[in-house]
Order: C-alpha cells, then structure tokens, then sequence
C-alpha cells in the first residue's frame, strides 16, 4: 500500500482539500489499489476540524472531508509516508530539516506539476478564494498524477 502525505500550516483548508481531492482521483484511477492518503499541519492545533469553507467547497466536488481532525505532522507520519506534499517551500524546508532522513520523500505539491511556486492559504478568506485554492490543487493533483504514482 502506498503513502502519501499532504501537509500545509494549520492543518484546516488545503492539505485536508488535497488529501481528498487525490483520494478521489486515486479512487476513479485505481478503484482496486489501496493507498493512504492524509494530511497534517506544521503548526496545527490538535483535534481542529476542516475549516467551514473546505468542508463546503469539497462537498461542491462530491468529496466529504467531514471526519478531517487536524493534527501536527510528527515522526511517525514522515516515516511512513512514500512521499510528502507541501503546500509551501517553507513547509518543505521545515520538514527537510526535522527530520533529514527523509528529506529525499519531500516535495511541494506544484512540483509534480512542473511548476515552483507555493499553494496560497485561503484561511480567513471568502469561499470564492477556497473555491480557487481548491482548482488549484486539483489541477496540480491531475497534472502530477504520473509524478505522483512514480514516487509512491
């Protein structure tokens, strides 16, 4: 079974939007391969749920991230994911340098798709700004797809 870690800061909007948009794309590619994907946060608050605006824009998508807990990403998450995605360089960074190890399974979401730039974070912002977060992953998510699968 292959791992795949998203983390971003809180732990409340993109990696929990990211996490469920790539276990549906791996649900309509790969109906019969199982896969782990989660998510975490470099500086959750512990038992937070997704925040209001995630929930409703991955509803809009067909995807329920409703039973989403936050929680901070910790040595065990490193250790058993086959590959890290960051929203962020800082978040990469953070993660390189924690755990060095696995620095090599560290990469930022846009990677995958060719581009270098951050996931901007929507927290505190209009669900409109979710909604273009959210476009954003999916399509770093399906443009990297390939990359994705290669790593895992």
């Amino acid at each position: 079974m292959s791992a795949v870690l998203f983390i971003c800061t809180g732990n409340i909007c993109r990696s929990p939007m990211a996490a469920g948009l790539l276990r549906s794309r791996l649900a309509t590619a790969l109906p019969h391969t199982a896969h782990r994907v989660w998510s975490a946060g470099t500086w959750a608050i512990d038992g937070q749920p997704a925040s209001e605006h995630a929930l409703a824009v991955m509803t809009e998508r067909g995807i329920d991230i409703s039973e989403h807990v936050a929680h901070s990403v910790n040595a065990a998450d490193v250790a058993e994911a086959d590959l890290i995605l960051t929203m962020s360089l800082e978040q990469a960074d953070m993660v390189r340098r924690t755990w060095p190890q696995y620095r090599w399974k560290v990469h930022r979401l846009a990677e995958m798709a060719g581009k270098r730039k951050d996931v901007r974070d929507p927290y505190g912002e209009s669900l409109e700004a979710y909604r273009e977060c959210a476009e954003i992953i999916s399509e770093y998510i399906d443009r990297g797809f390939r990359r994705i699968l290669e790593r895992v």
